[in-house]
């Protein structure tokens, strides 16, 4: 949590450009600075403002950007005359703090989740929209170039009718920090942290059609857990219907024995073809997209491909265009709800 324990920098701001947004940044963790550094890279805003109760992580953000002012909590940082507000910070704090600052004027770029819950996303989207503010949310694999091909090749009808879609996050390590692991904290385990980014893909992919028929299989240490779980799950199985008739399975994981570091893919199956977005050797960054035409094997996209920041240059890009509210945004509340089927609330 942001404290009131951080020094003011005492380095002054340069002069900012007339023609780009003033952003701060609450949470200057990993995730935090390497949006920060993305957007810093692109020049597609002024970092003004840094925020987190940490201050080696404001060490290293203020490398990144050094006429940057610190400050001790998210009301300071808003006196800053901000434009735009990047949060980065623990789960259960997403929605109040979104909340805060749409409410004040200001956009919002958050990681995901946006909220723990359906309901909550509700309040922030509502929030945006009466302030006619520009939110985003971090669903960051919607840029990779695979999945970007992937999408494109669906839409042109080649691949015929979707008929099951079948989704797969294995993270071998989990997350390092005590907060993912209380479920107050986080809001749910391995399908909060990585299943909502597999259950967006998909819905993403194929327009968000409706979805019905949502079932979950959650497990802790290898133990099942029951609905509306009071501790976090580490695996989970769940599959739902989407539009007419097509079925998406979804499989994710924390500490699974993989035989890699990770397992991220998105197949598509069509009545004429398929197609997937993988990941490489085991890697969180590497990215290929292919497409299925019997036995044979089509590449269509093949790594490098730095996507990591691109979801928080596009919001910054936007932010600096003059755009308000969009209303996309409001899928967010129907991918959550999704997640909240799989847990049974």
């Amino acid at each position: 949590m942001i404290a009131s324990v951080l020094p003011a920098a005492a380095a002054t701001r340069t002069p900012v450009s007339a023609s780009k947004p003033r952003l701060g940044f609450l949470g200057v963790g990993w995730i935090g600075r390497n949006r920060l550094e993305a957007i810093a890279t692109a020049g597609a805003a002024d970092i003004v403002g840094l925020a987190d109760p940490s201050q080696d992580m404001l060490d290293q953000a203020q490398r990144l950007a050094p006429f940057a002012r610190t400050a001790s909590s998210l009301d300071a940082l808003l006196r800053m005359d901000l434009d735009g507000l990047i949060i980065a910070t623990p789960s259960a704090l997403h929605a109040t703090q979104a909340e805060a600052a749409l409410s004040a004027g200001v956009a919002v770029f958050c990681q995901k989740p946006l909220a723990r819950s359906a309901a909550e996303c509700s309040r922030v989207v509502a929030a945006a929209r009466d302030a006619d503010r520009l939110l985003g949310v971090d669903l960051s694999y919607r840029h990779t170039a695979a999945m970007r091909a992937l999408r494109a090749l669906v839409d042109s009808g080649e691949l015929g009718e979707i008929y099951a879609v079948d989704l797969v996050f294995h993270n071998a390590y989990g997350p390092d920090k005590a907060w993912f692991r209380d479920i107050e904290s986080s809001g749910g385990g391995c399908v909060m942290d990585l299943g909502i980014h597999m259950v967006d893909l998909a819905l993403w992919t194929l327009g968000f059609p409706k979805v019905s028929e949502v079932t979950g299989r959650l497990f802790a240490q290898g133990k099942p857990l029951p609905a509306r779980p009071v501790c976090v799950e580490d695996f989970a199985l769940a599959q739902f219907t989407i539009g007419s008739g097509a079925v998406a399975r979804l499989a994710c994981s924390w500490n699974l024995a993989a035989g890699r570091d990770a397992v991220i893919e998105a197949t598509f199956h069509g009545r004429h073809g398929g197609a997937a977005m993988r990941n490489v050797g085991g890697s969180f960054l590497d990215f290929t997209a292919e497409r299925y035409d019997g036995t044979r094997t089509i590449a269509l996209v093949q790594p490098p491909d730095a996507w990591g920041g691109r979801a928080a240059v596009d919001w910054a890009r936007r932010l600096a265009a003059g755009e308000g509210y969009d209303p996309a945004v409001e899928r967010v509340v129907e991918v959550t709800a999704v997640l909240d089927a799989i847990y049974g609330r």
